[in-house]
């Protein structure tokens, strides 16, 4: 006599299946990569709602401004209202809440739309004056960093001597100084009172007449248009890589493991090598991103006052022409750069420390 076993449904079957549904959506947001990325994302979309809704409380219009500015030359309204309507997708008679929901679509396609300058999309005027802001930038964030971290390291083996007194006074009256402040002093003691640089020929990127191409002449004349904002933001950055990195080497120089290796009687430079320094410069890295958001959100200024034509002439430009959509897409642009930069440096953090990593799991999750 055979018997089948009844099979028993587990209780609450469905209540247990419910949990791993849910499993795998809080596995992803307990993620911290993915919270980051989330949140950079949000506060793009904040920051890009902020500025569309903020230029249209302005005067004026684009439209407008291109129709008087075609009047100005001599045409009629009809001819210029024509030419406008044909030139811009932006038509201010159409709501609000539409206008925005074009602008996000077009974001997703990447159409930042066109420029007041017939022809030229905002991507091409962005494109022709950003690369000349980063390069300025990188070139002055490496000169720091490596100024920084060699003097730090010096100042933690020297500490409480002259060398540490001076260097410490000196970087940190230097950070203390607004860099498009710092910009006008150059300006005025060093190209104008002391003559060391003429101030009229290191304006713009470069020399009229000599063509962007890869050739000694033009990179060299690159250069030393680059020289006067360069030595700005290495000047006004260098003290806070130097501090950073004296503090991190005497906490690794008091460590039990550097300890033990000199216990071992290995060489101080072994030790400096692959024992300190290695390990001293950890933090430093993480902070790279930060600082360098930092300094590219303040290079509008410094552009500015030195007549390097970056980003920030476009956008001086823009806003004086009320040119929306090119105001637009250099500040979404610079708030692409920061957010972004600031969401690698806290994944590089929490690479190098896991520990940031775990506290932030019990902070969210």
């Amino acid at each position: 006599m055979s018997t089948t076993r009844p099979e028993v449904q587990p209780a609450g079957g469905a209540e247990r299946t419910r949990p791993r549904a849910v499993a795998l959506p809080r596995r992803i947001w307990r993620n911290y990569v993915v919270r980051r990325v989330l949140r950079s994302l949000f506060v793009i979309w904040v920051v890009t709602t902020a500025m569309f809704f903020m230029l249209r409380l302005l005067p004026g219009n684009p439209v407008d401004t291109y129709i008087a500015w075609m009047m100005k030359s001599g045409s009629t309204y009809e001819s210029a209202a024509a030419s406008a309507a044909g030139l811009f997708t932006f038509d201010p008679q159409t709501p609000l809440l539409q206008q925005y929901f074009d602008y996000l679509w077009a974001l997703l396609h990447g159409d930042l739309g066109n420029s007041l300058d017939p022809g030229t999309t905002v991507l091409e005027r962005i494109s022709a004056s950003l690369p000349w802001t980063i390069f300025t930038v990188g070139y002055a964030l490496l000169i720091a960093i490596g100024m920084g971290l060699l003097l730090g390291i010096v100042m933690a083996y020297r500490r409480g001597g002259f060398l540490d007194h001076a260097i410490s006074t000196v970087g940190s009256v230097l950070h203390a100084i607004p860099n498009y402040l710092f910009a006008i002093i150059v300006v005025v003691f060093g190209g104008v009172q002391l003559g060391l640089f003429n101030v009229s020929e290191t304006r713009g990127t470069h020399t009229a007449g000599v063509d962007p191409a890869l050739n000694l002449t033009f990179i060299s004349d690159a250069f030393y248009h680059a020289a006067v904002p360069v030595t700005v933001y290495v000047l006004t950055t260098f003290g806070t890589w130097a501090l950073v990195m004296k503090a991190s080497t005497i906490t690794t120089l008091e460590e039990d493991y550097v300890t033990v290796a000199r216990a071992r009687g290995l060489t101080g430079r072994r030790i400096g090598t692959q024992y300190v320094g290695r390990n001293a410069v950890l933090p430093v890295v993480a902070q790279i991103a930060t600082q360098g958001s930092f300094i590219f959100g303040s290079a509008i200024f410094v552009e500015l006052i030195l007549k390097y034509d970056g980003i920030s002439a476009e956008l001086y430009k823009a806003i004086n022409d009320r040119d929306y959509a090119t105001v637009q897409g250099i500040l979404l642009l610079m708030t692409i750069v920061i957010v972004f930069a600031n969401l690698l440096a806290e994944i590089v953090s929490s690479l190098l420390d896991p520990r940031i990593r775990e506290s932030g799991k019990g902070a969210e999750g």
